[in-house]
């Protein structure tokens, strides 16, 4: 009798789910808006109602399912499941993998939601299935997992792997939501880009940058990439920046745990060998001789899909 994961991706808008073969292929994917009523306490209720829906749609019984592996953004204790805090759903100290077991019956278990994308690209995406692996999500912040021997690392209470909010700009640096300043969230996010851009702007009013930019229309990180590709000295320099930065972030990681991948998504990422290749540059400038011959840089390849694979993989990994 064929076997199957479910993935499930929870995020601010919506929940994301995958019914996932052994071999890691897809079988069937959907997705529900995320229900943030009474501090999303109805969520586990709505996983539950689809997930009987789409396995009864497809003639899948509860006991050809495995177990459900989730990501949560926000702080979760990976032993038991339970997210402390959550920024944009509302749960804190939330029991999600008690909760979700009382309801469906599986084994549950769960991560932080960049921790599974980065499964996902080592299992089935860029990563090849490399042990060693640092991910970094560029999109309206910066996300990271890292995972060392194998394992995604978690830390003692759940902040592993936090790259985006690693001081890169020691003091003055712009403000951060997490609440510091000066993290590479606020330099190499799309955001960041952005805000970068506009103050290029404010010094250039007559740059190339500034006819992209209007009250009706705002600018974009693909933008600033384009005006860089036209060769707009303000776009150029503010990216060469950014890829400094983030090239020098990525090289202090790599120095403390030696990957052999270095996968790139989000959705900065579809800049492609625009960011690739100054990116690597910066990396190599900054990292150790030895420790640059280890790796390879690459974009992810999985898209949306990396949450709900790296979720099946949780599963496979743990059973």
């Amino acid at each position: 009798m064929q076997k199957y994961y479910i993935g499930a991706d929870i995020g601010g808008t919506t929940i994301k789910m995958a019914v996932i073969t052994e071999q890691g292929s897809i079988h069937e994917k959907w997705e529900i808006p995320t229900n943030h009523e009474d501090n999303g306490e109805h969520i586990p209720e709505d996983i539950t109602v689809s997930l009987k829906e789409v396995l009864a749609q497809l003639n899948i019984g509860m006991s050809q399912v495995l177990g459900l592996g989730a990501g949560a953004p926000g702080f979760v204790d990976t032993e038991t499941g339970f997210v402390y805090q959550t920024v944009n759903i509302g749960w804190k100290d939330f029991d999600l993998a008690k909760i979700l077991n009382e309801k469906t019956g599986l084994p549950i278990f769960v991560d932080n939601d960049a921790n599974l994308a980065a499964l996902g690209e080592k299992w089935k995406g860029s990563g090849e299935d490399a042990d060693d692996l640092i991910a970094v999500t560029l999109g309206t912040g910066v996300g990271g997992g890292i995972v060392a021997n194998g394992a995604v690392i978690n830390g003692a209470n759940g902040t592993g792997g936090e790259i985006g909010h690693i001081t890169v700009i020691p003091s003055g640096g712009a403000s951060c939501n997490c609440g510091k300043t000066g993290c590479l969230e606020t330099i190499a996010s799309a955001t960041g880009i952005v805000r970068l851009a506009k103050e290029a702007i404010k010094r250039n009013p007559d740059s190339l940058l500034s006819n992209y930019s209007s009250s009706d229309d705002p600018l974009t990180a693909k933008e600033v990439f384009d005006a860089a590709a036209e060769g707009d000295k303000e776009a150029k320099e503010v990216l060469a920046y950014v890829t400094d930065i983030l090239g020098m972030t990525i090289a202090n990681l790599a120095i403390a745990c030696n990957p052999s991948k270095i996968v790139i998504g989000g959705g900065v990422s579809k800049a492609g060998e625009k960011l690739l290749i100054p990116l690597r540059e910066s990396f190599d400038k900054y990292a150790l001789p030895r420790t640059s011959e280890a790796c390879e840089f690459a974009i992810a390849e999985l898209g949306n899909d990396a949450g709900v694979i790296g979720g099946a993989f949780l599963v496979k990994q743990n059973l």
